[in-house]
Order: C-alpha cells, then sequence, then structure tokens
C-alpha cells in the first residue's frame, strides 16, 4: 500500500529538534510530563494529557511516546487511572516505536507496544496492554485491564481475536510509518 504525500501548511506544524511535527492545533496539557522520541507526527485537533498524573512534587514522565508514531486527528491519549485503597491516582502510559493511531480513537492504555496500528473511532479501556506488532481495527472497543497478544488482529466491540499477523509485520509496520513521516512535508505555499 502507498501511501500518498500529506502536505501540511509549515506555519500550523511546530518540528522539534528530534523532528516531531506537532500541529499548532493539537492540545498538549502538561508538556513537561510528556516524552515524545523523535520523528513523531500530532495532527490536528489530537490530545496528549500529560497533566493528569499523580499528585506530588517535581516532573514525572506520564505519556511517554516513542519513534515514527503517528497521531490522528482527534484521537485523545490520556493515562490510566483507578482508586486504590481509597486513593485515586494516574499511571503512566508508554508507547512504543511505530504507532500509528487512528482519527478519533481514545487510548487509555498501560501500554502499547511497537509496531501497531489502531484503527479510526477505537477504544483502548483504561490499563489495557497491546502488546507488539498487533492490529485494533476501526471501530474497536478494547475492554479495560485486557492484554491484546503479538502478532495479533482483534475487531468488534469487545474486541476479538479475529486474525493473525506473519512475523514479517514488524517489517511492513516500520516501513509504512517511515514513508508516512516521509510524506508529511510542508506545502510550498
Amino acid at each position: 500500500m502507498d501511501l500518498p504525500i500529506v502536505n501540511y501548511s509549515k506555519s500550523e506544524y511546530i518540528e522539534t529538534d528530534t523532528g516531531n511535527k506537532v500541529s499548532r492545533k493539537s492540545v498538549i496539557c502538561g508538556s513537561q510530563n510528556i516524552i515524545l522520541g523523535g520523528k513523531t507526527i500530532l495532527q490536528t485537533g489530537s490530545v496528549i494529557r500529560g497533566d493528569l498524573r499523580r499528585t506530588g512534587v517535581g516532573h514525572a514522565v506520564v505519556v511517554s511516546v516513542g519513534r515514527y508514531c503517528f497521531l490522528s486527528q482527534g484521537c485523545v491519549i490520556r493515562p490510566p487511572s483507578k482508586t486504590y485503597k481509597g486513593v485515586f491516582s494516574y499511571y503512566p502510559m508508554k508507547i512504543g516505536d511505530h504507532v500509528t493511531i487512528g482519527e478519533g480513537t481514545i487510548v487509555q492504555a498501560a501500554t502499547i507496544g511497537s509496531f501497531v496500528s489502531i484503527g479510526k473511532n477505537c477504544v483502548i479501556g483504561r490499563f489495557a496492554i497491546i502488546k507488539d506488532c498487533c492490529r485494533i481495527e476501526d471501530n474497536t472497543v478494547i475492554p479495560p485491564n485486557s492484554v491484546v497478544p503479538s502478532f495479533s488482529v482483534y475487531k468488534g466491540s469487545p474486541g476479538k481475536l479475529v486474525d493473525e499477523l506473519p512475523e514479517s509485520i514488524q517489517d511492513i509496520f516500520e516501513a509504512r510509518t517511515k514513508d508516512r513521516y516521509a510524506k508529511f512535508v510542508p506545502s510550498m505555499n
């Protein structure tokens, strides 16, 4: 699948020293608590809630996003939360490398591995763990505390295993995310 070139307005995106391309129309709360690994794209309307963290002094990494990730329009990344022994707390979230998150998807997972493709309008429940090399189809709901095993395809509400991916999927996802980044270029006007 050959991806088209996507032109963006240079005035709308900020490019960091590590090659992240962040829309000025994305919402980043608590940026001091967020790590973007490099060459990650945050599209218009994407939201990362780094302000939702355990109480206490000092900085804490709340959301860590790896390299070559793509957060589509309107997706929301927020750390998972729970009440434990009567105390409400947020917990850190880690997203690996080469992860694509589709439009309108809400993610509250504990961990998303590397080489993962999450479709549009999905809900990834609190403390879910998505292992490496997975695909979550459009409109899928992964219930809280679920574990999605490596090389699996999940679909439905609630999400269920519908297929398995070949071991070569890591190379395919890596090539696709690098291609998407290379073709996300400023327009010439």
